[in-house]
């Protein structure tokens, strides 16, 4: 096996040794560049929320739908700023869970790790099902090998994204680019559209279209503060995965120079791509004409008596969820193998190719993909429901022990304990303690909603396996559990 060193640096410039019982990733390949990392970035940022989601926040509280995505964003991009700090200061492939385990202890680690995992094993079963029966817009009326039952696509896709992650971490990262660069140029296309609409007048909308849809029909609020707020567990929902370019930092080829590029990029892609595009349509619809279930993009498509523009969508979203199950492909194998490094995963998952790919992490979790929708497709009902409901609390999960670590990082740099980080969160801890709070009020939110309430069901399941696993580990492996120093 090729083992590649880690070029690993701490805050103030100096080398880090590699070691790999501390997560850092020893053995990963560098195949991750700046392009890459770029789309990454913005693509996490980006997916089904948008697309399809969106619909049901506009129909819920109108075009206040568009105040709650900034203040959202603002908080997804002090969670950002936070983990670029732990980055900087130690850019490892474990990245969550690895700086739970280093400052809040191995316990966190522990559930942080296993959690994360979780989240994307049940993400990428969700979108495979989703992304095959997106498949049967096209195939529903066609004959012949064409006209396949959805579970022939799942399983397609499944292999090929499983195939793809075992090739090279830079074929991966060539599917993103190209998922993210479909999603990145649907969203200009349909705000250049509106624009274009506003300014000149033509489509059927054009008679109607204007900026003074966003208070015109009932007001800014139509239905009131409190509908708006209840919209924000969805909204904080559409950007889960936008973290996921901490995983890569163990495989990007300059990480100190390419991270915090990505990182700050995240203020102008909410604000063009959720922001702005959601003005652009509003702008041209108004706001009664969406439904919940409908994407938005279809509907201002059809307003606009342009009648390509469900199947163009129904191409973004299938793009946007194969990229979804993509990402969880790589992320789930990474995740396992510094849980195993760590002591607290089977040994084997340590195991990585010559080509520096967790082979081991990565069939595991494909292979629990591949069960989890052979069983969506046999039991249909509400324990799946659960299961898919578990993937939004989880994911808040590692936002919550990114922003606790890194307060606890910076009070110790700052007392000299550890050097200080070259790309510092602005305002923290004092951001890092609004985003904890914000991320408080939604998850009390979704306790309230007896739609959303579903998702935190699952939680206290979830947490006793994990501490009854943890007690078993450490009275077995005890030296493995000792908290760092």
């Amino acid at each position: 096996m090729t083992s590649v060193q880690v070029d690993k640096k701490h805050g103030d410039g100096s080398e880090a040794e590699g070691a790999t019982e501390d997560g850092s990733g020893e053995g990963y390949q560098r195949g991750l560049g700046a392009r890459q990392i770029q789309m990454i970035a913005i693509g996490g940022a980006i997916g089904t929320g948008l697309f399809l989601g969106a619909g049901k926040g506009i129909s819920k509280a109108g075009p206040s739908l568009i105040l709650a995505y900034a203040i959202a964003g603002l908080v997804i991009f002090f969670i950002m700023r936070a983990l670029g700090e732990l980055l900087m200061y130690r850019p490892v492939s474990g990245s969550f869970s690895e700086y739970a385990r280093e400052f809040l202890g191995p316990f966190f680690g522990f559930v942080t790790g296993w959690t994360y995992w979780l989240f994307w094993v049940v993400t990428g079963i969700t979108e495979v099902t989703a992304a095959s029966e997106y498949m049967q817009y096209w195939t529903k009326d066609a004959t012949g090998w064409i006209n396949q039952p959805q579970w022939v696509f799942a399983l397609i896709f499944t292999v090929v994204l499983f195939g793809a992650n075992l090739i090279s971490v830079k074929l991966f990262g060539e599917l993103e680019f190209w998922f993210s660069m479909v999603k990145v140029t649907a969203i200009i296309g349909m705000i250049l559209i509106c624009a274009g609409i506003l300014t000149i007048g033509f489509s059927d909308a054009g008679d109607t279209a204007s900026v003074s849809l966003l208070w015109s029909e009932g007001g800014f609020f139509p239905k009131g503060i409190g509908s708006t707020l209840m919209t924000l567990q969805m909204v904080m929902f559409a950007f889960l995965a936008v973290e996921l370019v901490g995983v890569t930092a163990g495989e990007s080829k300059d990480p100190k120079t390419v991270l915090p590029k990505a990182i700050n990029t995240v203020p102008w892609r909410i604000a063009v791509f959720y922001v702005g595009a959601l003005i652009m349509i509003l702008s041209v619809v108004p706001w009664t004409h969406f439904k919940p279930g409908i994407s938005p993009f279809v509907a201002a498509f059809e307003k606009m008596g342009l009648g390509v523009g469900a199947a163009i969508v129904n191409f973004v979203v299938l793009t946007a969820a194969l990229s979804s199950c993509n990402s969880g492909m790589y992320s789930t194998g990474r995740m396992l193998r510094d849980l195993a490094l760590n002591g607290q995963a089977p040994k084997f998952f340590t195991k990585l190719t010559d080509r520096g790919l967790p082979l081991a992490g990565t069939s595991f979790s494909a292979a629990l993909m591949l069960v989890g929708v052979w069983i969506n497709y046999q039991w249909p009902g509400e324990a799946f429901n659960y299961v898919v409901s578990f993937a939004t609390i989880s994911g808040m999960w590692a936002w919550i022990m990114i922003l606790c670590s890194q307060i606890k990082y910076r009070r110790m740099s700052n007392a000299g304990l550890l050097p200080k980080s070259t790309f510092r969160a602005p305002g923290a801890p004092w951001t890092s303690w609004f985003a904890l709070a914000f991320i408080g009020m939604v998850i009390v939110l979704m306790g309230i909603d007896k739609d959303a309430r579903i998702s935190l069901k699952c939680a206290p399941f979830w947490a006793l396996l994990l501490g009854v696993s943890y007690l078993i580990m450490k009275a077995r492996n005890p030296e493995k559990f000792a908290a760092k120093k």
